[in-house]
């Protein structure tokens, strides 16, 4: 939908009060497919129950949730959530059939897809349905599936949201999403669409939300007072699911996108613009300019590339960067000085890089010893006078008294180096198996043009902040 300008505001900038008008003209669904959304939701339901009685299967409740329930999508940007709910006592391998087998029956064109569990994905009456299985359980603070607690949160959102506030979610997604940082999904490490409504319930409009935000420190800690939300150490904000207070609703978002957004909440509020919600997406950097970069920089970029495992993204990007973080740990281990690593996945690969501010190390290496005095010191001695040409230099005293010797690296390129560790690095369990078929690491000046390879040097040598200019 086009955007209108308004004695408020324009394209631009404006006052806050007129670019939400703005925006909203663009991301609000229209009326008439509110009206048929509605209709269809009835519809489904009562299919599902009607199959289900049909079949035999042992439904106790057939729900739609999430944003098309509650209204806060935006404009053509949702499915419908359909949760197939069945009685606690079913075994999980029966949830699994009996969920598939019912979402089959109902569903147009149906797709497997697979999460914590198996679940569908199809048409119906012209909207996409995602049909999912789970336990209609009695407590929320007890859940035998990942999604069993969605029931309870609708019943809260539909309690607490207050009807003005539906476009304030709206306005905030879209803020979000400008950041590139809205979706739990571990590829975003953002903002949840159930998180966003909680932070609108508590703060009652984007407005109140970024004057806060902007203020914020990390870890953030919105807890309500005595809930005890589990949350690991370096989580980035705590805010206490209203239905279950042990659980913790932002355990997916990272450290960097709440610093984002904290970011541009003081951004934005300093000159509100409509562009703020649309921006122009970034041309990213060519292999040519990056090579550019980097002669320009005077460092030097090492890619490793290994074969994709079969895993949902849910499971492959939490290994993904905990390969990235290895590598680049262990380029510092060696000696390197890491400039900076990213990572991507690719359609049938996976891709990492390092930039170090050299690409070898020198030809000497430095081994300590202990100082004399110490039971081991002669040991040292012995073992190091009789080691031939690989001895440089000593052994010698340091100036801290300990005993050290010069010796020659067998290796000192980047890339030899991390092929040799890669076997024994925390790549996590699927990626370590695939780094033993076909892994390698290769300076940038020796690969050829990709789409992954330009978004990966594009990450790692055109970092900026979304609202920033390009340099």
């Amino acid at each position: 939908m086009a955007s209108s300008s308004g004695s408020e505001g324009s394209p631009e900038t404006g006052t806050l009060a007129g670019v939400e008008r703005e925006v909203l003209v663009r991301i609000a669904p229209d009326p008439t497919l509110l009206t048929r959304l509605a209709e269809v939701r009835e519809h489904l339901v009562r299919r599902a129950s009607t199959e289900a009685n049909h079949r035999g299967i042992p439904l106790r409740r057939a729900l739609v949730a999430g944003s098309a329930a509650r209204g806060t999508f935006l404009h053509e940007r949702f499915d419908i959530d359909l949760f197939l709910l069945f009685p606690p006592d079913l075994p999980r391998e029966r949830l699994e059939t009996e969920g598939l087998r019912l979402a089959e029956a109902i569903l147009e064109a149906p797709e497997k897809h697979y999460a914590e569990h198996p679940y569908l994905r199809g048409r119906f009456e012209g909207f996409t349905v995602e049909a999912v299985p789970g336990y209609a359980i009695e407590d929320p603070s007890h859940p035998l599936t990942a999604v069993d607690r969605t029931p309870f949160h609708q019943e809260y959102l539909a309690a607490h949201l207050a009807p003005e506030q539906v476009n304030q979610v709206r306005l905030t997604k879209q803020f979000l999403r400008s950041l590139g940082v809205y979706g739990s999904e571990a590829k975003t490490a953002g903002f949840s669409g159930y998180l966003v409504e909680l932070l609108i319930v508590r703060f009652g409009a984007l407005k109140s939300l970024l004057e806060a935000a902007q203020d914020w420190r990390l870890p953030v800690r919105l807890a309500s007072p005595g809930s005890r939300p589990a949350v690991p150490e370096d989580v980035a904000m705590i805010l206490d699911d209203p239905v279950d207070p042990h659980r913790n609703v932002a355990t997916a978002l990272s450290a960097e996108s709440l610093a984002r957004f904290i970011l541009a909440a003081r951004e934005f509020l300093r000159a509100p613009s409509v562009s703020a919600f649309f921006p122009t997406p970034p041309t990213p950097i060519s292999i040519a300019e990056a090579k550019t970069r980097v002669a320009a920089r005077g460092t030097h970029v090492a890619v490793v590339r290994l074969p994709r495992p079969s895993l949902v993204d849910d499971i492959l990007y939490p290994q993904l960067r905990k390969a990235e973080r290895s590598l680049g740990a262990e380029a510092a281990r060696l000696g390197f000085d890491v400039l900076g690593t990213s990572s991507v996945a690719g359609v049938s690969d996976l891709w990492i890089g390092l930039e170090t501010a050299t690409p070898s190390l020198p030809n000497v290496r430095v081994q300590d010893g202990p100082p004399p005095g110490m039971a081991h010191a002669d040991a040292f001695l012995t073992k190091w006078k009789s080691a031939g040409g690989d001895v440089l230099q000593g052994p010698y005293l340091r100036p801290d008294g300990k005993l050290a010797v010069d010796v020659a690296r067998e290796e000192t390129r980047l890339e030899a180096l991390l092929s040799a560790a890669l076997p024994g690095l925390a790549l996590g369990r699927d990626l370590r198996e695939a780094s033993k078929t076909g892994a390698n690491a290769r300076p940038l000046e020796a690969l050829e043009g990709s789409p992954e390879l330009s978004e990966l040097l594009d990450r790692l040598l055109n970092k900026r902040l979304p609202w920033a200019p390009a340099r």
